[in-house]
């Protein structure tokens, strides 16, 4: 014979703008009537779970008459001619109003400075990444938090890194192509495309949104020099916070543009170099001195720009926050774009070959293909 699992009774109280409903692990939620009528089950399309309310349709002072626990589901009847709404408990209760719904994508991030080392930087098998979707997980989350991360035992070829890079997601195209050679080669349109020295910076801060996580896989590094540098934006950024909140806060508010052109395109954009979410909390950081265009804020504004722009680009040259490490063939470094900056000391290409190769997959791929393998 089977048994069937109880529902726990829950309480429910009616005020005059919402309903009240407390577990029995005295855990509770507040739910306003225009939230529950928008968000009636029966307002969303059964097959692609689109919202088919219209809420132009409902009125703003809507009121509940009654609501009642039948079985595991809050059913609410309205002061309208509309028919009872019908809720799950437990969705509600994953979904009270005024705290964030779980995100298996939000795996918070894990500040670092040099003290992390080159022998830190978490590192993954191109084999498992490519053949099981628990190292696939595990190495997604540890890129995420640390924003940086290393595949190694990666084929000879230009294709093994964009297949570690497809399991992820579709590749962000841009100007540059689908994918990428950083090389030193004949008329560069790019200082990627040179033996000098980069300091470090993001990528694409002139496009309207610059690339997420990019995937850099070394070929060949046989060339004297060549070493890549990281920086952890995100902790240069609580640094200056803390040190001159002014600076910090003219960063976070003042915009200055950029822009890439050559012979085929010009593409400009205007960003502030920190972005913070509403809790303060910093989430993006674009910082390239070689794509800033000529300052235009009104000058009255520059003295304390210039003053906050010098101190953070100070900032990224200091050794406590940088990481060095000389790639070797069959490695690839993947790093958020939107956060960690990197580049590279010069190299000269008389003594060896240095050939990476380098692709985009955007902050939204690898967060959703985050979530699936959560389920």
């Amino acid at each position: 014979m089977s048994t069937q699992t109880l529902a726990q009774p829950v309480q429910i109280d009616l005020a005059d703008t919402h309903i009240r409903v407390t577990w029995s692990d005295h855990m509770s939620g507040d739910f306003p009537f225009i939230w529950l009528r928008e968000n009636d089950p029966a307002g969303f399309h059964p097959q692609t779970q689109e919202r088919l309310t219209d809420l132009t349709a409902i009125a703003l002072d809507i009121k509940a008459v009654n609501a009642t626990q039948e079985g595991n589901d809050l059913h609410v009847f309205w002061s309208e001619s509309d028919a009872p709404s019908q809720f799950d408990l437990d969705w509600l209760r994953a979904h009270r109003p005024g705290q964030p719904v779980f995100d298996a994508a939000d795996t918070g991030f894990v500040t670092w400075r040099s003290d992390l080392s080159a022998n830190g930087i978490p590192r993954a098998n191109a084999g498992g990444v490519l053949e099981q979707d628990t190292a696939l997980k595990d190495w997604l989350v540890a890129s995420r938090q640390y924003g940086l991360s290393i595949v190694d035992h990666l084929a000879d070829t230009t294709e093994a890194g964009m297949d570690v890079a497809r399991r992820i997601g579709f590749l962000r195209e841009t100007n540059f192509g689908k994918t990428f050679e950083v090389k030193s080669k004949p008329n560069p349109n790019n200082l990627a495309y040179t033996p000098v020295a980069l300091p470090l910076h993001t990528d694409l801060t002139n496009q309207e949104l610059p690339p997420g996580f990019q995937f850099l896989h070394c070929l060949a590094n046989e060339a004297e020099g060549g070493e890549s540098l990281f920086c952890d934006g995100y902790a240069v950024a609580e640094d200056l916070k803390l040190e001159d909140p002014d600076a910090f806060a003219a960063l976070c508010d003042i915009s200055i543009p950029f822009r890439f052109h050559d012979d085929q395109t010009d593409i400009r954009s205007r960003k502030r170099v920190i972005t913070c979410d509403e809790n303060g909390d910093v989430i993006e950081i674009c910082f390239n001195a070689h794509l800033a265009d000529f300052l235009d804020i009104a000058p009255d504004l520059m003295p304390r720009y210039y003053r906050a722009y010098q101190k953070f680009m100070a900032m990224t040259r200091d050794p406590k926050y940088i990481l060095n490490l000389k790639l070797k063939g069959g490695e690839m470094v993947v790093f958020d774009n939107r956060r960690v900056l990197h580049g590279r000391s010069a190299f000269d290409p008389n003594t060896g070959r240095r050939h990476l190769h380098g692709c985009y997959v955007d902050r939204g791929e690898f967060e959703s293909r985050l979530r699936m393998l959560s389920r």
